[in-house]
């Protein structure tokens, strides 16, 4: 026997958590609101009975303001699972209880799992389950997600809500005026049969009262007639509230759902044995890391502590894994013959995907102490913190997630920071969010960090990459203030965020977490930075030399051989790779590499990939780039690990007889086309330029309209070079 439970409740109540240990599915459990944005599905066998279970977005109603609304009550409308199992903070009842009473409203079968029992304990609160449980009339289970406490009293209790008789749906009083309308719609839409096959008729009128869009819009496509007449008596409603109170449907209902809710608290559902209003050890925290001064330099002194951390403790294995590739190449080009294949092998798989792989360990380093601020619930502090700075360049609070998802610390990725911005109301605001969250530094972009700080500032790479970070924020936050004061104008909404208790992250999350992100970014490596790597080693290698150029170069060695004397010809031709030259063969020996690397360069320089970026260099080099950066900045189009790939590859190819186990930082720091200069260049140019093929296309369909996939293309692009170009005219001046 087979059933279907979905898994509801408000963000930070434990629901992911509890969907982890009922299911052992390891999704990402973050610690504040809208992590996650999609349902997860698992299964859990309980007697022998096969359970399977929907863990849907976390939200504090089902009234569709937002997409993880719409997402929650389309599932539990077109998929009629068999029972919800709605989590609630037992430390927040009352808050927490507005969305029971609305499931309750719609007729659902529910069962309550009471959590976080313990942290209402240690806040003096004893809640009585059995009590609830009799006064809404439904099972409620405690549980403590974080330790598994509870679930499997919950999943036979929640086997039995089935039963629940859908005709005893409970009947909340809003007010004289709220429920003469009421009653008024019913009428009309049981008379017509008014989307009663799928709905509730009390609880329809109800999501025309709230101003409900999906419901009206699916109103005027199923009876336009009926829907009018059902407006008309909402906007009846609606002047007499204003005239009379001031106040609007959807106050009036809330405040009324609110106050049921209060009536059955007050029946001996809680009862404090401490002082209600004392400031718990979160709230004393709080008074510090928030605080209009010190939070601030809290901030920053966590985040130079995070970085700090990252590039110290990832240095060594990050020079194994260099080592390591570094050996891989020469083994493979010891092993085998000179050609088409060993040029593949070595320049485009080892030396291409292996420079991105070679910054595993600092990603995992990266990943473990973003783990511990966002587990821990400092990040949703941080969020607290910059809604002030936002407000004032016409973002909304609730934007700084999609941000810090995006990489705003380092590490994230901009495709699910571009879908955290369902959560905004305000379409405006909604498209301002997307089209600047991939300035932030995603995973992808590390790379290009970690290679240029490596390479020209190893003795500064925390701070460097702090200043790093706070450029994209800076960017972002001013390019968001110049769209919404100009092609995306429109007034701001007001911000509300829940901060959660601070909490010690446990070992077993932390490691889940920087292993998920972990894995996504090596498997990236090893599938869409691979093909792309092939592809544009192919590109650098094709066509090649034309014949009659490769005969001049042959002749030019012929004739730097021919200068030397028999015995230094001889001494050449029958020495292999180990044997050590005299002074005189190597000096010749030298003079022919010099040949050799001139011709591999025109060979690069010949290719496709080389056209292209020979083509550019009369306009890029006003930013300090030449061709080879080029190639790589065109494939970093595709996905920005692109660019330390491709230069791996075009350094590779151009080099050809490279140190042994030399890294690319060590041969951009030898080029004479490099400095500091040209690599803060790069890296402003790579916070700024176009997002990846992927977030570009989730920008398109979170926005509904391609012009701004392809704005935030050319837009970004634009504004990146002439960034470049600013920084690199006026760092010659004094450089």
């Amino acid at each position: 026997m087979s059933s279907t439970f979905a898994l509801a409740g408000n963000p930070n109540s434990g629901k992911t958590t509890l969907f982890n240990e009922l299911t052992g599915a390891r999704q990402h459990v973050g610690n504040y609101p809208g992590v996650t944005v999609e349902k997860k599905e698992g299964t859990v066998f309980i007697d022998n009975n096969k359970v399977h279970i929907v863990d849907l977005p976390g939200t504090y109603s089902l009234t569709a303001y937002s997409m993880e609304e719409i997402v929650a009550r389309n599932f539990l409308v077109d998929e009629k699972p068999t029972g919800v199992i709605n989590i609630v903070d037992a430390s927040n009842l009352e808050r927490n209880l507005y969305l029971t009473v609305q499931f309750l409203e719609m007729g659902l079968p529910v069962c309550i799992a009471l959590n976080m029992i313990d942290v209402a304990k240690n806040r003096g609160m004893e809640v009585n389950p059995q009590k609830l449980s009799k006064l809404l009339d439904i099972p409620v289970v405690p549980t403590i997600a974080r330790s598994g406490v509870g679930k499997d009293e919950l999943m036979r209790a929640a086997g039995k809500v089935s039963s629940f008789n859908k005709r005893d749906r409970i009947k909340i009083s809003y007010g004289t005026d709220i429920d003469q309308a009421l009653m008024e719609m019913e009428a009309e839409i049981n008379a017509a049969d008014f989307l009663t096959n799928v709905y509730p008729a009390r609880w329809i009128a109800l999501k025309y009262l709230e101003n409900d869009e999906q419901i009206t819009n699916l109103g005027k496509q199923n009876n336009p007639q009926i829907s009018s007449r059902l407006e008309q008596i909402v906007k009846k409603t609606e002047t007499h509230l204003k005239t009379t109170t001031g106040s609007y449907p959807e106050a009036e209902i809330a405040d009324h759902r609110y106050g049921y809710i209060k009536s059955i608290i007050k029946q001996g559902v809680i009862e404090y044995n401490v002082d209600k209003d004392r400031l718990y050890l979160t709230d004393k925290i709080d008074n510090i890391v928030t605080h209009r001064i010190l939070g601030p330099v809290i901030m920053f002194a966590v985040l130079i502590g995070l970085y700090q951390f990252t590039f110290t403790y990832s240095e060594m294995p990050v020079g194994w894994f260099e080592s390591f590739f570094g050996w891989l190449s020469g083994a493979a080009s010891a092993v085998l013959p000179d050609g088409l294949l060993k040029s593949l092998v070595v320049s485009g798989i080892i030396d291409g995907v292996g420079g991105v792989l070679g910054f595993v360990p600092l990603i995992v380093f990266m990943f473990f102490g973003i783990s511990i601020l966002e587990d821990s619930g400092y990040l949703a502090r941080v969020a607290y913190m910059l809604d002030r700075v936002f407000r004032i360049f016409g973002l909304h609070g609730s934007a700084v997630m999609a941000f810090i998802v995006s990489g705003g610390i380092a590490g994230g990725c901009a495709v699910p920071g571009v879908m955290a911005s369902r959560v905004l109301k305000s379409p405006r605001e909604r498209l301002a969010t997307l089209l600047t969250v991939p300035f932030m530094n995603c995973g992808a972009k590390l790379p290009v960090f970690a290679l240029l700080t490596a390479a020209f500032f190893s003795d500064n790479e925390a701070t460097v990459m702090l200043i790093i970070t706070c450029i994209a924020w800076g960017g972002a936050l001013l390019v968001a203030k110049v769209l919404r004061v100009t092609v995306i104008k429109g007034a701001a909404t007001p911000f509300l965020m829940e901060l959660p208790p601070y909490r010690f992250p446990t070992i077993k999350g932390l490691l889940i977490h920087t292993w998920e992100r972990t894995w996504q970014y090596v498997k990236k490596a090893g599938t869409v930075i691979l093909g792309i790597s092939v592809v544009l080693w192919a590109m650098m290698t094709f066509p090649g030399l034309p014949d009659q150029k490769a005969r001049t170069f042959e002749a030019e060695r012929n004739a730097i051989l021919n200068t030397a004397s028999a015995a230094v010809q001889e001494e050449i031709k029958t020495a292999s790779e180990d044997t050590k030259l005299g002074e005189d063969a190597q000096a010749v020996k030298e003079k022919m590499e010099m040949v050799d690397y001139k011709e591999a360069e025109a060979a690069l320089k010949n290719s496709i990939a080389g056209r292209i970026g020979s083509s550019l260099e009369s306009i890029t080099q006003l930013a300090g780039f030449d061709w080879r950066t080029n190639i790589a900045l065109v494939g970093g189009f595709a996905a920005k690990e692109v660019v330390v790939s491709s230069l791996g590859t075009a350094y590779s190819l151009g080099e050809v007889d490279p140190e042994e186990n030399e890294s690319l930082a060590e041969r951009l720091k030898a080029d004479s086309g490099w400095n500091p200069l040209v690599a803060w260049s790069l890296i402003i140019f790579t916070i700024f330029y176009a997002p990846c093929f992927v977030a570009v296309v989730c920008i398109a369909r979170e926005a509904g309209s391609w012009k701004w996939g392809a704005f935030s293309m050319v837009f970004n692009t634009g504004l990146a070079f002439l960034l470049s170009v600013s920084v690199f005219q006026i760092g010659s001046l004094f450089y």
